[in-house]
């Protein structure tokens, strides 16, 4: 889905370019109009939009890799403690020994969702940078998502003078 940010330095420009895009029925998937740092106005906070917080980033991407790792973790720890015939915890019996040797192993694969996770830059992380200074600057961001395979209408967004376009790759 193409997705591209424009800073806008008033709000009356972005609240009458958001109004002019729901007339003109361009189909899109997010609007969302962010107020500047310092202003308590309507709109949404630039911590809650997944686009422009690398945490909330960060944090989907470990639980995506948590939902594969953990049962693999539990497997491979299963298997490790029947092929080595370690007695690590031989005193929880024959069923209890290979089960700790599974939960280990799913605590493994846990730490290595978190730090792969934290390891793997996001491919807007350029962008994001610019716009959350932007953002700091006390500029108005206003977020386009459209459909796939649908440009955004330039001559539109170009009509409200922004002080910048920041196009977000591909997602």
């Amino acid at each position: 889905m193409p997705v591209c940010v424009l800073v806008l330095k008033e709000q009356v420009a972005a609240a009458s370019l958001q109004e002019k895009l729901r007339a003109n029925g361009v189909p899109l998937q997010r609007c969302l109009l962010v107020p500047p740092a310092d202003r308590n106005e309507q709109g949404t906070p630039i911590d809650s939009v997944d686009l422009l917080t690398p945490r909330l980033a960060r944090q989907r991407r470990q639980r995506s890799m948590a939902r594969w790792l953990l049962p693999f973790g539990f497997m491979a720890g299963l298997t490790f403690t029947q092929i080595t015939n370690l007695e690590t915890f031989s005193s929880l019996g024959p069923w209890g020994q290979p089960v700790i040797g599974g939960l280990l192993g799913m605590g493994a694969g846990l730490m290595g969702s978190y730090s792969a996770a934290a390891s793997v830059p996001s491919e807007n992380e350029d962008g994001v940078r610019i716009l959350r200074n932007r953002h700091e600057e006390n500029r108005w961001l206003l977020l386009l998502e459209t459909p796939t395979g649908i440009e955004p209408p330039w001559q539109l967004l170009q009509s409200s003078r922004p002080l910048q376009v920041v196009r977000l790759n591909d997602l």
